[in-house]
């Protein structure tokens, strides 16, 4: 092989290449392989080139799969990334997810909303009063507020403390809660606990105890 700057000469079983002047100083490689040139800017000498050797035929599963379109296989990439979701076990009870459920009764109770508040009880939720008296079954504060004999100024909850029993959770917290029960009005302060039971692949409160809290 001959690198020049205008012309580069090979043998008998060989050519004469001239050089691009449009492209400037590029060095021309010419290998004597029968007149078979490599691409630009590859260089390989002819002792890693062996003419006899050929290139391995594709397989016919190779080329069956080149002829399966692109949106097929994500078709089938999606379905097999929706069955994979499907089988994703759900979330179990968490402390985290009952204190959330916790809070988000809270809120329903804050802001006088029975359908929110029934969603979050079970069918076979009690409350115990703060003077001892037991209620039954999830509409007694729906159907008070609906009613118009209770209605809900304040209701804040902190201090929580959550215990975590399998499917069962115990959360207690100080509540401080003002409003109106059948015209009078009421300002107290409660250490509250309500039980959750894991129901359904979510929480619904089952018990609901309260004690006040005496004033200084």
């Amino acid at each position: 092989m001959i690198l020049a700057t205008s012309a580069c000469s090979i043998g008998s079983n060989g050519r004469t290449c001239l050089l691009d002047w449009k492209q400037r100083y590029r060095k021309v490689v010419r290998i004597i392989l029968k007149d078979q040139p490599l691409p630009s800017g590859r260089i390989q000498s002819t002792q890693q080139h062996d003419p006899g050797l050929r290139r391995p035929r594709k397989t016919r599963a190779v080329r069956a799969m080149n002829r399966i379109p692109i949106f097929v296989i994500s078709l089938i990439m999606s379905a097999a990334i929706s069955q994979a979701v499907g089988q994703a076990k759900p979330p179990g009870p968490t402390s985290e997810s009952a204190l959330a459920a916790d809070k988000e009764l809270a809120h329903a109770i804050r802001d006088n909303d029975p359908g929110a508040i029934l969603r979050m009880l079970d069918n076979s939720w009690a409350v115990i009063s703060t003077s001892g008296g037991v209620g039954e079954g999830p509409s007694i504060f729906p159907d008070g507020i609906k009613s118009g004999d209770l209605t809900r100024k304040t209701f804040a909850i902190a201090e929580p403390r959550v215990r975590l029993y399998g499917d069962v959770a115990l959360v207690t917290t100080r509540v401080s809660t003002s409003g109106t029960f059948q015209s009078k009005p009421f300002d107290v302060t409660e250490r509250q606990t309500d039980v959750w039971l894991w129901k359904g692949g979510m929480w619904k409160c089952i018990l609901t105890h309260e004690t006040k809290i005496r004033d200084n």
